[in-house]
């Protein structure tokens, strides 16, 4: 009885904390629902396509498109810095890093729904061949682009999920 008592103890503690799953419904539930409805504006620069790319696949997993509610209004920063010196003067090791700064904009009343940033970085080896440290500069935008356009689809889930949405 006592082995009982403690599972459901718990369970019943864990009930009145206010948790709540964040896709509750499926794909027919108020933060599916609102991720399929969002519409990523165009995004400049080869970043802004990879990014853009990865939002639309990552949003319309989210449940069935219809007419769009909201626009995602994205502005990118990619940097690349050069962070270690070798003895000969030429970087070892560099950096990149990307930035989003992000808006959710309600269509029909043109409201900003949610104003936020995301971002993410990458150390790069470079190496004697420069083939080799631009091919590993493009894979760091690419997963870089992926990092960020999870953490922003992320933050949407979270501001749909609110009651004021």
């Amino acid at each position: 009885m006592r082995r009982l008592a403690l599972p459901l103890a718990a369970l019943l503690a864990l009930t009145g904390c206010g948790l709540r799953p964040m896709y509750a419904g499926g794909s027919g539930g108020a933060v599916s629902q609102g991720l399929a409805a969002i519409e990523v504006s165009p995004i400049q620069g080869k970043a802004g396509w990879l990014v853009r790319n990865a939002l639309n696949d990552r949003l319309e997993q989210s449940g069935t498109r219809g007419a769009p509610r909201y626009r995602l209004d994205v502005l990118l920063d990619d940097k690349l810095q050069g962070l270690g010196l070798i003895s000969d003067d030429t970087i070892g090791r560099e950096r990149r890093t990307l930035r989003a700064r992000y808006q959710l904009v309600d269509l029909a009343s043109g409201e900003i729904v949610l104003d936020a940033s995301a971002g993410s970085d990458a150390g790069i080896d470079v190496v004697s061949s420069e083939y080799a440290t631009i091919a590993a500069e493009n894979t760091a935008l690419e997963n870089l682009s992926r990092d960020v356009a999870d953490r922003i689809v992320a933050r949407l889930a979270l501001a749909l999920r609110s009651p004021q949405s």
